[in-house]
């Protein structure tokens, strides 16, 4: 199973391959930012990628869209940033964000 662990918190959580990253992160108890129930219209629930990528599903539609929106504003998702909410856990991650 997949193992998620963090950049600066030393905790890591097994997940189901495939898991939802965000839904994993509430089940673990671990604060996640959200104002759209996982529409992946709001982006606070960004996360950084420190490694592992390529474990991930693929950036989506809505992650392309909001790249290609707003690609010259500081709230646009940097190539490292992938939002839990539209992400699926296929391998191990290690992941951070501003507020933990």
């Amino acid at each position: 199973m997949p193992i998620v662990s963090f950049k600066k918190v030393h905790k890591s959580f097994e997940v189901r391959e495939g898991e939802n990253l965000m839904k994993a992160l509430l089940e673990q108890n671990i604060p996640v930012a959200s104002s759209c129930y996982s529409k992946g219209i709001c982006t606070k629930c960004r996360v950084q990628v420190v490694e592992g990528a390529e474990n991930l599903s693929k950036p989506n539609a809505l992650e392309k869209l909001d790249r290609e929106r707003l690609a010259n504003s500081k709230s646009a998702l940097k190539d490292d940033e992938r939002l839990s909410c539209q992400s699926r856990v296929l391998g191990d991650i290690k992941i951070d964000t501003g507020y933990w």
